[in-house]
């Protein structure tokens, strides 16, 4: 999932110098980026890549692009014909500058076709959380264009994604800052042992005492916080020009150098982003921005530089701003359309006081901003005064206001669910740790999900509380950027009620926007037969609640959030895809998004290896210690039977690199149950949907998560061309 570690309430003092966290000891912020700790293969050292080209990029010598085509089946699409490529993007020591960089960046892609026309499609860049999250996440358990599925026992494949964003857009999966995910700093060989999540180098033999497949020995970056960036401007920088080598080596995917481009508003760079995603997109594309406009004004040479022309910012369940999100903390925990009561009505009271009182959150999140303007406005993060008075912040924060709801036993992810939560599904972990498939995408590291050297580098510098990012996003509506904010309903770590205040905060510093307020709630229409989410839109600024959403919200409602993402992209109506006057359009309905839910049934635990921490059960823990039961594709079980060979039909859809599917069914993941099962798609998986016509109240239906919805006469359409799709059921 996204980088949320279970570090939950960060330490109350950290040391900087510490090259692991110890997640069992901190309780938040970890949250917001350590999802699943730190995951790695059981003694796999990447083999030599073949067939990897490298070149200098056109317009900057100094950065070179190291890439190349994976085989077919390494990440099955639904068409054969969509192009991918994955590499890395290479800045040497100083390109930073005057920013402290002395080492290297090694910037890790993975990009896919659009399903259309590539050639005129969008450009969609995708990034997660974390801090030190890797966006692998986002493509293999979220939005990409395929997911991976077990075949057999000790095999494994990937099917093709009905509703992955490759359905209406180029999409880039990119892994930052450098150490996250498969980029890397200086290949390291070294150990990760899983039942403490220690990292040592050089690579050790596993110890007697525990398990050998728990002592993973393998090639990681040097997992050294000092060698990566320690706040989000550097970050935005940094992937600022890992993108000037991209655009310049794949100059057919920038929209922004297409000369006879017919949809300038449509067709451009989109930028979303997830988790603490809040705090990196609206940084990312003001930076970019700023960029460009230094580029017009003769400040940077234009002729070393490209514009990166953004049109859309999409946030999605991001953590922003806690000067405004933090009260909305123990509210939610308290006082939620589940009616499910995480917290005491006491304990709410509490938080709700630590919060506001003289020496509460609040109060320190300003000091650290007011101590960030007068001495690191640049947000270098090497003024320890600053850095002091962030990391205190953070702290007051995470303990006070944030912390007491993980006394609840629940999931930060899903107030539904009581830890430990199996979903979403790990299978991905094993794959992307395999030789064939490093070999297959030209990986010089083991893939690791969260980086913990990334997440104590922002965390020394108190990165969380900075802030700055409302501004931001009021800049960029400014300059006529769609900013889109959606929340999943069921998140407790970035709650769609904190969310929905910082769409406020935004209209607010926004006087162009200020409409924004008296917009009312519009359902979103999905399909025929089910209403996802509510969503207020004036104009270019909309925030969006999607019902019966965690905090990976496509995973939960895959149709939904594709819907709404290439409804952003598209600028049009988010409620029905009509087209609209982005100028004057506002959306009609209740002033407030009321609708209560149902709480799903409790998941039983799934235990996989390379995620003990957050997905085994006390008793699951003392097996693995113990050395009992069997491990099969990266689960424990308690007997070797209790594995269930895959149907028939999964290998039939499966690719594995280098090998074609036998036929490709698009799969789905069911919104209420969550087993990814296939769903069988008559035509071939492409088009949004629009309703056209108005719905009527003779005739109602039961949508995916029982929410009561009407009918209604609709198309899908993709650029032009109008498609007769098969519904897809979220059962």
């Amino acid at each position: 999932m996204v980088c949320l570690a279970e570090c939950a309430a960060l330490a109350t003092s950290i040391n900087a110098k510490q090259r692991l966290l110890h997640v069992r000891s901190t309780i938040f912020l970890v949250a917001l980026f350590l999802f699943d700790l730190i995951h790695v293969s059981r003694g796999q050292f990447p083999p030599p890549s073949s067939n990897v080209t490298t070149i200098r990029s056109p317009v900057n010598g100094n950065i070179t692009i190291s890439f190349k085509s994976p085989p077919i089946g390494t990440c099955t699409t639904v068409f054969p014909s969509q192009k991918q490529y994955t590499g890395h993007v290479r800045l040497p020591p100083f390109t930073l500058a005057p920013l402290q960089q002395n080492y290297s960046i090694n910037t890790f892609f993975w990009f896919i076709e659009a399903r259309g026309d590539a050639s005129t499609a969008p450009l969609t860049i995708y990034i997660n959380g974390g801090p030190g999250s890797s966006s692998m996440v986002g493509l293999f358990q979220e939005c990409g264009p395929c997911q991976v599925v077990e075949v057999a026992k000790d095999q494994f494949g990937t099917v093709a994604r009905d509703w992955g964003w490759d359905r209406s857009s180029n999409v880039i999966f990119i892994d930052q800052p450098n150490q996250v995910g498969f980029s890397y700093d200086t290949p390291t060989n070294g150990s990760l042992n899983l039942l403490d999540n220690s990292f040592s180098i050089p690579p050790k033999v596993a110890p007697l005492t525990q398990p050998r497949y728990s002592f993973l020995n393998g090639t990681f970056s040097s997992n050294d916080y000092r060698k990566t960036a320690n706040t989000t401007q550097i970050a935005a920088l940094a992937t600022w020009h890992m993108l000037q080598g991209f655009l310049s080596a794949f100059p057919q995917y920038n929209p922004g150098s297409r000369s006879n481009s017919t949809k300038p508003g449509v067709v451009g760079v989109n930028l979303f982003a997830e988790s603490y995603g809040g705090k990196y997109g609206p940084t990312f594309a003001a930076l970019w921005e700023r960029q460009n406009m230094l580029r017009r004004n003769g400040s940077i040479p234009s002729n070393s530089t490209l514009e990166i022309r953004l049109a859309s910012l999409g946030i999605m369940q991001g953590c922003v701003d806690d000067l405004v999100q933090g009260r909305f903390y123990p509210l939610f925990a308290h006082n939620n359309t589940y009616g499910i009561q995480a917290v005491s009505l006491l304990d709410e009271l509490t938080a709700a006081n630590s919060f506001l009182s003289a020496t509460g959150c609040q109060q320190s999140i300003q000091a650290c901003r007011d101590a960030a303007k007068s001495m690191d406005p640049q947000a270098a993060g090497d003024v320890m005064a600053v850095n002091r008075v962030c990391q205190g912040a953070q702290s007051n924060c995470n303990n006070n206001v944030i912390g007491p709801y993980t006394k609840s036993g629940r999931d930060v992810y899903d107030i539904a669910q009581i830890m430990p939560d199996p979903f979403p599904p790990n299978t991905y972990l094993d794959y992307l740790n395999s030789g064939n498939v490093q070999d297959a995408i030209g990986a010089v590291v083991n893939y690791t999900e969260t980086n913990s050297a990334v997440s104590t580098a922002f965390l020394s510098t108190g990165d969380y509380d900075r802030g700055n990012q409302i501004a931001e996003m009021s800049y960029l509506l400014s300059l006529g950027v769609r900013v889109a904010l959606i929340y999943g309903d069921r998140d407790y770590i970035c709650n769609w009620l904190g969310g929905e205040a910082v769409s406020f905060a935004v209209a607010s510093q926004s006087p162009a926007n200020s409409p924004f307020y008296s917009a009312g709630y519009a359902d979103i229409v999905v399909n025929s037969s089910y209403i996802g989410g509510a969503v207020r839109q004036y104009g270019n600024l909309s925030f969006s609640r999607i019902y019966d959403a965690g905090h990976l919200i496509p995973a939960y409602q895959p149709e939904t959030a594709f819907t709404v993402f290439t409804r952003v992209i598209m600028g049009t109506d988010i409620s029905t895809g009509e087209p609209i006057d982005l100028n004057t359009f506002a959306s009609e309905g209740a002033a407030n998004a009321t609708y209560r839910n149902t709480p799903p049934s409790q998941l039983s635990p799934k235990c996989w290896i390379r995620s003990i921490d957050r997905t085994c059960t006390d008793a699951q823990k003392a097996m693995i210690h113990n050395g009992q039961g069997f491990v099969i594709n990266g689960v424990l079980y308690d007997k070797e039977s209790d594995w269930q060979a895959p149907e028939s039909s999964i290998a039939l859809n499966a690719g594995m690199p280098g090998t074609v599917p036998t036929s490709i069914t698009a799969t789905s993941a069911s919104s209420v149950g969550r087993v990814m099962t296939p769903s069988t798609t008559i035509t071939v998986p492409t088009g949004v949907y629009v309703a056209t016509g108005t719905p009527t109240m003779s005739s109602k239906s039961k949508g995916a998560a029982g929410k009561e919805v009407i009918p209604n006469t609709c198309v899908y359409i993709f650029g032009c061309a109008t498609l007769v799709m098969a519904q897809v059921i979220l059962s």
